[in-house]
C-alpha cells in the first residue's frame, strides 16, 4: 500500500521486508510538531530590517547574524557522500524538531529528557531554473537502515536496520538526520534548515496569523485544536496545534496528519508574499529576530548575507509552483504503528528527482493518503 498526497489548488536504506499489503486505519503513536518551509520569509524580512535600518543597519545585521545557528554537514559527514546535482537543482532538507527545552517545553507540552527528534520532514526539490519545487513529507516512524553516525560530541552510533526515521535525529543530531536520509535516497542534500515548537509559534503570531479554509469541524484532544468548520484565521498557537493534528481528521493516522501540514504550508507561502511587510518596520524587526533566532541551518547558509542571496534565488516558487507528495509507503507488516517504503514506488520516485524530472503523476494519485486531503482549503 502507498501512500501520497496529491496536490490540488487548495491547497533514506535496508529494504524492510514487506508484508501483505493492507488498507488500514493510521494506529500510530501520539503526535508531536510539524513543520515548515518559510526560508524565503526569513531572508526577506532580515534583509528589509537592514534594508529599512539606516544608521543602526550594522547593529541590526550583527544581532541578526548573532542570532543565527549553523551546524558544519559538510564538515561532519565528509566525502563519503552522494555526488551533487550538475544541472542547477538543489535538495534542501527541512526538519521540524520535537525539543522539549527551553521555550520548547510550555508548548511542545511532554518532558524535557534532554533528546530531540526529527517530527516532521521535508525534502525540498528545487528544479532547474529554481521557479518550481517538488516537496516530499517523509512519515517520521519510517523504518529505515540508519547509517553509522558521528555525534556533535564525536560519539560513534553504530548502524541500525529497522530504525524509525525520526530517532536519527535523536541519535546524531542534524548531521546524521542528513546521512539518513541521503541514504534513503541517493540524493545530495545541499543545505539544511530547521526549527523548533517555539519558534513556529511565534513566527505565526509575528506574521499576524494564518487564514485557512476547514470543510469539516476539527476536535483534537491531543493537539487541542477545536475548529468549527469554515474560515478561521490562526494564531501561532493554534497554527501549531493543527499542524500536529491527526486524530481529529481523516483516517487518524499520522499521513493525515502530514497532508495537514503540506495544506498549511501551500496557505502561508500563498500568504506572505501579500502582507506589504516593508511599509511595517516594526513588524518586519520583529518577523526578522523571531525568525533567524528560531532557524538552525548548514554553515553555508549561517549568515544573514547568505540567507538574503539564497532567498532572491528561490523569489520565484510560490504556492502553485509546489508538488508536494508523502513518500510512498505501507504499513509495516509486524507493526502496524509503522510503515516502510514501498520500495519500487518509492526509487521511482527518487530516479525522478535525481534526474530533475517531474514527478511521475501516478505517485501522486496514490489511495491511502491518510484521508485528510481536502480538509483545509486556501480562502
Amino acid at each position: 500500500m502507498s501512500a501520497q498526497s496529491t496536490p490540488g489548488p487548495d491547497i533514506p536504506g535496508a529494504a524492510v521486508p514487506r508484508g501483505p499489503r493492507r488498507r488500514g486505519k493510521g494506529r500510530r503513536r501520539k503526535p508531536r510538531a510539524g513543520r515548515r518551509r518559510g526560508i524565503r520569509l526569513v531572508a526577506w524580512t532580515a534583509a528589509g530590517v537592514v534594508l529599512l535600518g539606516g544608521a543602526g543597519a550594522g547593529y541590526l545585521y550583527v544581532k541578526f547574524n548573532g542570532n543565527l545557528t549553523s551546524v558544519d554537514i559538510d564538515r561532519m559527514l565528509g566525502g563519503d557522500r552522494p555526488a551533487g546535482a550538475d544541472d542547477g537543482s538543489e535538495n534542501i532538507l527541512v526538519i521540524g524538531s520535537d525539543s522539549r527545552s527551553g521555550d520548547n517545553r510550555s508548548v511542545g507540552g511532554g518532558t524535557d529528557d534532554g533528546t530531540a527528534r526529527s517530527d516532521t520532514a521535508m525534502i525540498v526539490h528545487v528544479h532547474e531554473g529554481h521557479r518550481e519545487a517538488s516537496v516530499v513529507s517523509i512519515p517520521r516512524d519510517t523504518l529505515v537502515h540508519r547509517p553509522d553516525c558521528v555525534d556533535s560530541q564525536g560519539v560513534d552510533h553504530p548502524a541500525e536496520d529497522g530504525a524509525m526515521f525520526n530517532s536519527a535525529y535523536s541519535v546524531g543530531g542534524a548531521a546524521c538526520a542528513v546521512k539518513t536520509v541521503e541514504t534513503l535516497s541517493g540524493l545530495r542534500m545541499d543545505h539544511y534548515l530547521e526549527v523548533d515548537f517555539s519558534g513556529f509559534q511565534r513566527l505565526i503570531d509575528d506574521l499576524g496569523g494564518v487564514e485557512i479554509t476547514t470543510t469539516q469541524d476539527i476536535h483534537d484532544p491531543d493537539s487541542h485544536l477545536d475548529l468549527e468548520a469554515g474560515t478561521h484565521r490562526l494564531d501561532g498557537e493554534e497554527a501549531l496545534a493543527l499542524v500536529r493534528t491527526r486524530h481529529g481528521v481523516g483516517d487518524g493516522s499520522d499521513l493525515g496528519r502530514i497532508q495537514l501540514q503540506q495544506a498549511f504550508v501551500k496557505a502561508l507561502t500563498e500568504q506572505v508574499g501579500s502582507l506589504g511587510l516593508l511599509g511595517d518596520p516594526t513588524r518586519l524587526y520583529n518577523l526578522a529576530d523571531t525568525a533567524t533566532k528560531s532557524l538552525t541551518t548548514d554553515s553555508d547558509l549561517g549568515s544573514v548575507n547568505a540567507l538574503m542571496s539564497f532567498a532572491a534565488d528561490l523569489g520565484g516558487i510560490g504556492a502553485s509552483d509546489l508538488t508536494m507528495i508523502t513518500l510512498p509507503v505501507h504499513y509495516a507488516p509486524d507493526d502496524p504503528n509503522r510503515v516502510a517504503p514501498e520500495e519500487d514506488e518509492a526509487q521511482r520516485l527518487w530516479t525522478a528527482l535525481k534526474a530533475d524530472e517531474p514527478i511521475p503523476t501516478t505517485l501522486r494519485e496514490g489511495s491511502a493518503t491518510g484521508e485528510a486531503g481536502d480538509v483545509i482549503t486556501v480562502p
